[in-house]
């Protein structure tokens, strides 16, 4: 851990920033182009889906703070953290704190199922795959003509992907009201931090 002059130690890598604020903006233009213009929404949605393909990969062989091993907790600590938090005892972490690990598992899922219903929308044929892939998709949904899915199963999957894309929106919110709280706690800028990439030093008391 490398600690300058300032005061500051380097957190977020370049890859990490660029990924989050990629994704920021890849589902900004997906949630307004839906409907609209529909080749920009695919695309954005792609956009989406290579970028949580490469935060996965980046999360075992990426530098420290970005990797899964560092930060991600089990529930008993994180819903210790949360308590701690809810009573405005919680500690400060170098990276990822516990609620902010669970949060980014949450997000990474349902940006996954976001992706994966908007490309089943873009063929009818690829749900008509469902059968020979994981069954995500109840059974009821089949048609009665060899089993295979048909307008039933298109609009079970246009109206999962809704309902994951208005998730993805709330815990979007939850998200920045925690980072907000985060930084008025510790008095430290967390929006800045993922931009410059650098955060203040671990004091005692502190989790590095």
């Amino acid at each position: 851990m490398n600690t300058t002059r300032s005061g500051k130690v380097r957190v977020w890598d370049p890859l990490v920033r660029v990924f989050h604020w990629g994704l920021v903006a890849a589902f900004a233009t997906a949630w307004l182009t839906a409907d609209e213009l529909q080749p920009v929404h695919e695309i954005a949605g792609y956009t989406v889906a290579g970028l949580v393909a490469f935060r996965l990969i980046w999360g075992l062989v990426g530098s420290r703070y970005a990797r899964f091993a560092q930060f991600l907790k089990g529930p008993r600590e994180t819903l210790a953290y949360l308590g701690d938090m809810a009573r405005g005892k919680e500690r400060r972490y170098l990276g990822h704190n516990p609620a902010g690990a669970a949060m980014m598992v949450a997000l990474l899922v349902t940006l996954s199922g976001t992706a994966f219903t908007g490309w089943l929308m873009g063929e009818p044929a690829r749900v008509a795959m469902l059968p020979d892939l994981p069954q995500i998709v109840a059974p009821a949904w089949a048609d009665d003509d060899g089993g295979e899915y048909g307008e039933r199963g298109e609009e079970a999957a246009e109206e999962l992907h809704e309902v994951l894309a208005n998730l993805m929106l709330l815990l979007a919110a939850l998200h920045v009201g925690g980072v907000v709280i985060t930084s008025f706690r510790h008095r430290e800028n967390l929006a800045r931090a993922m931009v410059t990439g650098d955060k203040r030093a671990p004091r005692p008391g502190d989790i590095s």
